[in-house]
């Protein structure tokens, strides 16, 4: 993997391509992000880059002897994590990141990463928290199938024989049961870039990327090899 970005989910749409084709997109907000630590194999055991995303909301907490306001530090920031982000030159950041890049050598803290690192064409991974859909039933929850709809059924939409009576007397673990729901981290792979807004900072991708609106979408380079 050489390339990889943060994104928050913005919506999907729709557009045209240059043969005329309708192509459903979902638009991401991806960067620009910013390095806070580059981690080596002589120093850390391993090569990667930790990156930061979204600026943290600043908070004011006294004001100097002329009555000007001093920042002293910025909502949900401790003095530890104050001082990683100084050490980088950045600001303070709300969602912190570290990818283990082949490349990472070559970025230096305090540097961007900007939508522009992807191309149309690019194939990527698009990895999020999916929209959480409470607690449901096994028909909802696991696709099982329904009883007859006729009256005197007594049986239309429950989950149905969960175990035998004597033996073995016990339900077996991984029985598909009713549940909680969805908020579960997936990854939808080998999706296309069909267009990069460089200005913007914005990665149109064919298709659906998982999580609701505003969620924080990581963007890789696939790991998948065309045959």
């Amino acid at each position: 993997m050489k390339k990889a970005i943060l994104a928050t989910k913005v919506g999907m749409t729709q557009i045209f391509n240059e043969d005329g084709v309708l192509v459903p997109v979902t638009v991401l907000q991806a960067g620009p992000c910013v390095v806070t630590q580059v981690k080596t194999v002589e120093n850390d055991g391993y090569s990667a880059v930790q990156v930061g995303f979204v600026d943290k909301k600043e908070k004011i907490v006294n004001k100097d002897a002329n009555g000007k306001k001093e920042i002293i530090h910025r909502h949900g920031v401790n003095k530890a994590e104050a001082g990683h982000f100084k050490k980088a030159g950045v600001s303070a950041k709300r969602y912190i990141r570290e990818f283990k890049l082949e490349n990472a050598e070559e970025y230096t803290m305090g540097a961007e990463i900007k939508a522009d690192i992807f191309a149309a064409g690019d194939k990527i991974d698009a990895s999020a928290i999916t929209k959480g859909k409470g607690f449901q039933g096994a028909i909802k929850r696991l696709g099982q199938h329904r009883g007859p709809m006729k009256h005197g059924s007594k049986f239309h939409r429950h989950q149905g024989s969960n175990g035998a009576c004597s033996s073995p007397s016990r339900v077996f673990k991984g029985k598909g049961m009713p549940g909680h729901m969805g908020c579960v981290k997936v990854t939808v792979q080998n999706l296309e870039v069909v267009r990069v807004d460089a200005e913007k900072n914005l990665l149109l991708v064919k298709g659906a990327v998982p999580g609701p609106k505003k969620a924080l979408v990581t963007i890789k380079e696939t790991t998948k090899v065309e045959a």
